[in-house]
């Protein structure tokens, strides 16, 4: 699969590391040029390019970047994608630690619909709820027992079921985790979130799942502050 990633921090230079390892033809990109990726390029294979090159002759494209800079990626760069290319979600909002208020999902909007909405294109909600360092050395093949899984959600089927064959190429069970309205269940402070489950556990983990944001994972007056020092 010919793979575009938009943003090179933990996940997405974990993902560039995994999909390599697995053949994939990867390409990945960040704000400050492909100049600052030589390194990772060299380490994984991947080709280091330009946003607006990233997004060109592939079959799927991951955003990996921070929930604040949602706005500023805007529409512009998927503006000549083919409606078929797989547009892959793995943001985060986090308030308290990075992103500062968003007064569209304080007020109730699902993250990953905000983020479409901000990008003018349908995605697929996936990799947010595992820690990068376990998204990179606990794959394990398929049958393995007790192997971690990672909900998918999404409304394309189809868009689900290649994103479902890329998650299972990396060493990770997909489960389908419904329409991307429903994407809530995978957020920060659900029982899914971060807790490496296995198939039985993930499934109990999503429809357990409350809607209610909690106060860890709402703005202050404050906000943001730091992953050290949240306010």
């Amino acid at each position: 699969m010919k793979i575009g990633i938009i943003g090179a921090g933990q996940i997405g230079g974990t993902l560039a590391r995994r999909f390599t390892i697995c053949g994939h033809d990867v390409k990945i990109a960040n704000s400050r040029g492909p100049q600052t990726l030589t390194e990772l390029a060299r380490e994984t294979g991947a080709k280091a390019v330009t946003v607006a090159d990233a997004v060109k002759d592939v079959n799927l494209i991951v955003v990996t970047i921070p929930e604040k800079n949602i706005p500023t990626l805007g529409h512009k760069p998927f503006e000549h994608v083919p409606a078929d290319v797989v547009i892959v979600d793995t943001g985060n909002y986090y308030p308290r630690e990075r992103d500062g208020r968003i007064a569209a999902i304080e007020a109730g909007k699902v993250e990953s619909v905000w983020v479409s909405e901000q990008i003018g294109r349908p995605v697929i909600k996936v990799f947010n709820n595992i820690y990068a360092k376990h998204l990179l050395e606990n794959g394990t093949p398929k049958g393995t027992a007790n192997r971690i899984t990672l909900p998918v959600a999404g409304d394309s089927a189809s868009a689900k079921k290649a994103v479902m064959t890329l998650v299972d190429d990396i060493g990770f069970n997909p489960v389908d985790a419904g329409p991307l309205a429903e994407s809530w269940r995978q957020q920060p402070g659900t029982p899914v979130y971060c807790a490496d489950l296995d198939a039985a556990g993930v499934a109990k983990a999503l429809a357990s799942a409350s809607p209610d944001r909690t106060a860890q994972w709402t703005a202050t007056d404050q906000s943001p502050g730091s992953f050290e020092a949240p306010a």
